[in-house]
């Protein structure tokens, strides 16, 4: 209940929306091939995102 109205870090804004890219670039993978593409590209850039912040935190 305390962590109802914790406002999230960036870190974790990043991650939620890398696996939603992710669910999406798979859902697409049989249906639409460039758009998964797209959606792969897009959570590969936020990945790399992701690991720049942690690199960060942890220096």
């Amino acid at each position: 209940m305390l962590g109802l109205f914790k406002r999230k870090s960036k870190l974790e804004k990043l991650e939620e929306k890398f696996k939603k890219l992710m669910r999406e670039w798979h859902a697409l993978s049989s249906v639409n091939r460039a758009a998964s593409d797209s959606k792969y590209a897009e959570a590969q850039n936020i990945a790399k995102l992701i690991s720049k912040l942690k690199h960060e935190e942890a220096a």
